[in-house]
């Protein structure tokens, strides 16, 4: 590493199950602004995985075990098509967040399935990944991670929010680095869009074309998790148990469904705004353009979305991050953002075995 830059791949599997997202990342090794997406691309589920992932939540320990293992084996794999197809010859690491089966941090419990030790077999390549089991254990909420980033890249916008399966924000506030879970968005978007035979929602034409259902959106407005204050992080059995049978308890026209939570999305996120701000939105949120009008109207500001790979490729590239840091032991996860009880280095490494 002579020329200072290291050469790394970081992957990342959101709960909207959209696919794994890679990226091959050159990066300073000490000025991380100094990084550029060299290539990217999006591996998209099969039916299976995307059944096995979504069913996962209900599996015994033996059986997750068994699925950790094959999950890893699957990552491996599709890196190695990944560095062939791209004639990858400079790799320093690969950073991987594998996917999210289970996250209770309130009663110390965050998994996230991707064996490092398999992907690490496969590639030949060194691994970095279980970057949050370390903070719950510190007492933190294991999320979001993605902030110590957003500080150290993107230090010149007020506000950055991730429109993934779930809205998340980080901001600087009295020189701390704050950062939480806003509400859900593409899990719930996306569910009620599959029931229509869609991935999603294109550019937002069908919530466009709802109405709101005003009871549902004040229901919605109302939950505890609202009320609550930061650090706070939201997971998938959350929305099993307290959004979906809210939503199908008072609505069964998919149309409004989708309107009505655009409308919830855009007034808890425009709740944690100050008017007249430089806001970075990334994720597949930001595709829907209907949410972003909406966002923009009831928050008063002008959403700043940047090139389509960074807003698909952010958190790929902010694990990458957060697997140099790790490598040179230094602070990836923030007390003030996870509500641990102390800056960390989280993580764990892995070598090929001979």
């Amino acid at each position: 590493m002579q020329d200072n830059y290291i050469y790394c791949i970081g992957l990342m599997s959101g709960t909207s199950l959209d696919g794994i997202d890679l990226a091959y990342i050159k990066m300073h090794e000490n000025l991380y602004v100094d990084f550029k997406i060299i290539q990217a691309d999006t591996v998209l589920y099969s039916n299976e995985w995307k059944n096995k992932l979504q069913e996962a939540i209900n599996y015994d320990k033996k059986d997750l075990q068994i699925l950790d293992v094959d999950y890893g084996k699957f990552i491996g794999k599709t890196l190695n098509d990944f560095i062939r197809e791209h004639h990858i010859s400079k790799l320093d690491f690969i950073a991987s967040h594998g996917h999210t089966i289970l996250h209770q941090p309130e009663v110390g419990i965050t998994l996230q399935i991707g064996n490092g030790q398999e992907i690490s077999n496969i590639t030949k390549k060194e691994v970095v990944c279980d970057f949050r089991t370390q903070d719950v254990a510190l007492g933190g909420q294991g999320a979001p991670l993605v902030p110590i980033g957003d500080k150290l890249l993107f230090s010149n916008y007020s506000y950055c929010i991730n429109l993934g399966g779930f809205a998340n924000i980080s901001f600087e506030d009295d020189n701390k680095r704050i950062a939480f879970d806003i509400c859900p968005v593409n899990i719930v978007l996306n569910h009620y869009c599959n029931k229509l035979g869609l991935e999603y929602d294109d550019e937002g034409k069908i919530a466009s074309n709802g109405n709101v259902n005003n009871e549902l959106l004040d229901c919605l407005n109302n939950l505890e998790f609202y009320k609550k204050e930061a650090p706070k992080s939201l997971g998938l059995e959350w929305v099993q148990s307290t959004i979906f049978p809210l939503v199908d308890k008072l609505e069964v026209d998919i149309p409004t469904i989708l309107r009505t939570f655009i409308e919830h999305i855009a007034i808890q996120i425009s709740a944690v705004l100050i008017e007249n701000s430089k806001i970075l939105v990334t994720g597949g949120g930001a595709f829907n353009c209907f949410l972003m009008e909406r966002l923009e109207i009831l928050s008063k500001n002008r959403v700043v979305l940047t090139s389509n790979m960074l807003i698909n490729y952010k958190e790929a590239l902010i694990f990458a991050l957060l697997g140099l840091l790790k490598k040179q032991n230094k602070v990836n996860c923030l007390q003030s953002v996870t509500g641990a009880s102390r800056n960390h280095s989280s993580g764990n490494i892995f070598y090929p075995q001979k």
